[in-house]
């Protein structure tokens, strides 16, 4: 039997998530007539900021206009200021690179001039895991390494995604993980594969508010478990934590988050894949997804909430990035969490595979492309 939620001690999940859990949590897509993809959406800018990048997997904006950029398989973090790119760090002989690991998302905390980076390690074997360093004023060079969290699971590299997020209130660092095409890692509390993970952003400790806190072991840290790969972490203004995963064949997801929920995903014995990616027939309740993608998969991924009115129909939605489908999806929910519109801007197609969408501090987002040569980054704006 899952654990009862804690909801009410934690800061992020106040009036939506009591909501949810009054009146049922948001049907995927397949229950209520699916909404009408709205492609009239208001007209936006793209320009490119960043050329000749390589997998770019995350951008951050730093203070004084600059951009931070992540590339997985070059293991390289750029800082980006008016159109120039400059190296800030060369990781590739601590990170560990293979399939789908490699260096991955990024956090700046601009108050410290702390930057968080997931990638791969092979310290102490083959894992995943989350490091800080302080950067100095001018963002030239990085000093005081200090791993975070390590232990995240990795077999070849696959399904080693890994999100970071900084909570807007209170000291927390939300760390998405992949399961690591493990079977039996997304639903074993004690395994870091499959879950939402909360620690401290200073100490590293787990959040003494986390639904597993007063347990002993990994389990303090999680957050939410259950998931096949998250990709995307979001925070609404009302305090309430979302995740973006990759689907199987089927059922990309994205996901309210509910303090010690279960997601479902069990693909056991072995690594089953044709199992539903919110299998109800498990023990315990299993949240259902916010929305989902059906069959086939778009390879959903990075997701920021698109905020200010300037954005007209937009304002409100949560953006998120598809690699196979190659488009930006606006969705839009209700204070309750269930989905109302599907909208996809015909200026984010065309542009082939899209990693991560974030957003600036004037409400702008920024987006990467990934097809593995000749990548951009790309500031989207209303018109």
């Amino acid at each position: 039997m899952r654990p009862s939620l804690r909801t009410t001690s934690l800061s992020f999940a106040v009036s939506a998530l009591a909501v949810g859990l009054l009146t049922g949590l948001p049907p995927s897509l397949a229950e209520p007539a699916t909404p009408s993809a709205d492609r009239a959406a208001r007209g936006l800018e793209v320009r490119t900021v960043a050329r000749r990048l390589e997998h770019p997997w995350d951008v951050q904006q730093a203070p004084g206009g600059r951009l931070v950029v992540s590339e997985r398989d070059r293991a390289r973090i750029s800082v980006v200021r008016n159109g120039k790119r400059r190296t800030l760090a060369d990781l590739s002989r601590s990170v560990w690179v293979s399939g789908e690991t490699g260096l991955l998302s990024l956090a700046v905390d601009t108050d410290r001039r702390w930057l968080y980076a997931c990638h791969g390690s092979t310290k102490g074997g083959t894992h995943v895991r989350v490091t800080r360093w302080r950067v100095d004023r001018k963002w030239r060079s990085l000093s005081g390494r200090r791993t975070m969290i390590a232990g995240l699971p990795a077999t070849s590299g696959r399904h080693g995604g890994c999100r970071l997020l900084l909570e807007r209130q209170g000291p927390a660092l939300v760390v998405g993980t992949g399961d690591a095409a493990v079977g039996t890692n997304p639903r074993d509390l004690d395994s870091l594969g499959g879950k939402v993970l909360r620690l401290n952003r200073r100490t590293g400790a787990p959040m003494p508010d986390n639904p597993f806190a007063g347990a002993t072991g990994n389990r303090r840290y999680v957050l939410t478990y259950g998931h096949r790969n998250v990709q995307g972490l979001a925070q609404r203004d009302d305090g309430t934590l979302w995740s973006v995963e990759h689907g199987s064949f089927r059922d990309d997801e994205v996901n309210l988050l509910v303090p010690g929920g279960d997601y479902g995903w069990n693909p056991v014995p072995g690594y089953d894949e044709s199992v539903p990616m919110t299998d109800q027939s498990l023990p315990g309740e299993q949240q259902e997804a916010a929305w989902s993608s059906g069959d086939p998969t778009i390879a959903t991924s990075g997701a920021a909430w698109v905020s200010g009115t300037r954005w007209g129909r937009l304002d409100g939605t949560l953006a998120v990035a598809a690699l196979k489908a190659s488009e930006v999806l606006f969705l839009r929910f209700d204070a309750a969490g269930r989905l109302e519109s599907v909208a996809t801007p015909r200026e984010l197609t065309g542009l082939g595979r899209l990693r991560s969408v974030t957003s600036a501090r004037n409400g702008d987002l920024l987006v990467t492309t990934d097809n593995g040569a000749r990548d951009r980054v790309l500031r989207v704006s209303p018109r």
